[in-house]
């Protein structure tokens, strides 16, 4: 069985994440309170923040509003424009993926590199 810790709410894939066990142990770990959170001056992830702690889903794809502001304006800031609106587009499909095959099937195709 695959880690949930490993999806987080926002449909990137923590385990193929540079980061991963260097300086996060991935967004459901760190209980949406990654490393980067500081780096921008947050005390939460604001996707984290909604999803779970408001809103009480799993991911933002279970959520009636997605793509809500939060979720489409919430990016890499290192990402160029196009960049970041492909980046929304390719979480929001991840998402909507994972809410039809659920969360450990989406975790088992992601950590396989099928989607």
């Amino acid at each position: 069985m695959e880690d949930a810790n490993l999806a987080p709410v926002c449909g990137i894939y923590c385990g193929a994440c540079e980061y991963l066990n260097e300086r996060c142990r991935g967004c459901g770990h760190e209980k949406g309170k990654p490393f980067w959170t500081s780096q921008v001056k947050l005390d939460v992830c604001p996707l984290y923040d909604c999803c779970v702690n408001r809103k009480h889903l799993e991911h933002c794809g279970l959520c009636d509003e997605l793509p809500c502001d939060t979720f489409s304006q919430f990016h890499d800031p290192s990402l160029s424009i196009e960049e970041a609106r492909q980046s929304v587009i390719d979480r929001w499909n991840d998402l909507l993926h994972r809410k039809e095959v659920g969360t450990q099937r989406w975790l088992q195709e992601k950590a396989a590199g099928a989607i």
